[in-house]
């Protein structure tokens, strides 16, 4: 047998590995979300930012009162994914951990909590029954006899946890639009977020521009939960039948939640509510096949597949796609402007 012909069984033989490697880790990809979900359960990120220092095996376990030898399996298992790390002194946080702390300034736990509900699970495994139904049968309302706002708005419990969620996003991302392009918030006066949730988006906002007199505008049984706010007032509504007057309106999060139709219809309410001279739009939100190399390329592609699954023909767009809607919904232009965060800025203009 000749080398080429050997080098080439060989490369064969590498692929199958590395195929059988990657289909074995999506086949158990479950697995990191649910040992996550179990040490913010546990409280192990928690126990670890109070003590202040290394805690061994002993102590950690003495602790939670549990098994030595099960807490032992489920670190190792965290420590090899970077959740936390384990130095002679014992194990400590990292990055990822301090994330993970219930009551910390970035805390994710909400959202890993949200998303790892049954709830939220159950309409994957509707999933191919509504690409057969050709995009009739909707993955939410077939687990759950209705979609996912009629489900929260049932359901209280569940509506918290989901508007905890984006709130817990919502810092992030505006902390990242704050640094990274506060001239889109400069000079207004007044800014309605619709579809604000909690309001935490608008009260980051207005925390670092007071001049700002912020309108919170969401459904009211979202509203009527809402914390007090200094410079924020809560307004419940429906954005299909009007949107409140203001120099801006922003939608963080929002369009990709509905199909083009229903977004020029949103987009068309917004424009009403704006000065046609002087106004503007603030959409924030994914753009799908950015260019450039950027940190959360690959979010951009797995949020479109949780639209899919979770909401009433949603989509992460790309620009062109955002351009589209933005035509047909009558604005004139708009402008680009790339963050730190799984998503972008993008100012609409009348």
């Amino acid at each position: 047998m000749s080398s080429e012909i050997k080098r080439e069984k060989n490369d064969s033989k590498d692929e199958e590995v590395a195929a059988q490697e990657f289909l074995w880790k999506i086949s158990l990809g479950f697995t990191p979300t649910a040992i996550v979900k179990c040490a913010i359960e546990l409280g192990i990120p928690d126990i670890l930012e109070n003590h202040g220092s290394p805690m061994t095996l002993v102590d950690l376990s003495s602790e939670l009162k549990c098994s030595q030898s099960s807490l032992y399996r489920i670190m190792r298992f965290l420590i090899h994914y970077k959740v936390f790390q384990e130095t002679s002194m014992g194990y400590t946080q990292t990055p990822i951990s301090r994330l993970l702390t219930k009551n910390g300034k970035h805390s994710m736990v909400p959202l890993v909590l949200l998303e790892s509900t049954p709830i939220m699970l159950a309409p994957w495994h509707k999933l191919s029954a509504w690409v057969l139904s050709n995009e009739q049968d909707l993955p939410f309302e077939a687990a759950h006899g209705n979609d996912l706002w009629g489900f929260a708005a049932a359901n209280p419990s569940h509506s918290k946890l989901f508007n905890d969620a984006m709130g817990c996003r919502a810092r992030a991302d505006v902390a990242a639009m704050i640094e990274g392009c506060p001239e889109v918030f400069k000079g207004l006066r007044t800014l309605v977020d619709v579809g604000g949730g909690d309001g935490t988006a608008l009260r980051l906002i207005v925390e670092a521009f007071p001049s700002i007199n912020g309108i919170n505008f969401d459904l009211p049984h979202v509203v009527s939960v809402a914390p007090v706010t200094v410079g924020v007032k809560h307004v419940g509504g429906n954005m299909f039948d009007h949107v409140p007057k203001a120099d801006v309106v922003f939608l963080m999060q929002i369009l990709h939640d509905w199909a083009d139709d229903v977004c020029i219809a949103i987009l068309k309410k917004c424009r009403e509510a704006i000065s046609q001279n002087t106004g503007k739009v603030i959409v924030v939100d994914a753009i799908v096949g950015r260019e450039e190399d950027y940190e959360f390329k690959d979010v951009g592609l797995i949020l479109d597949m949780v639209m899919m699954a979770h909401t009433s023909k949603g989509k992460e767009r790309t620009s062109k796609e955002w351009a589209y809607v933005f035509h047909e919904a009558g604005f004139t232009h708009y402008t680009i402007k790339h963050i730190r965060a799984t998503v972008s800025v993008m100012e609409v203009y009348p």
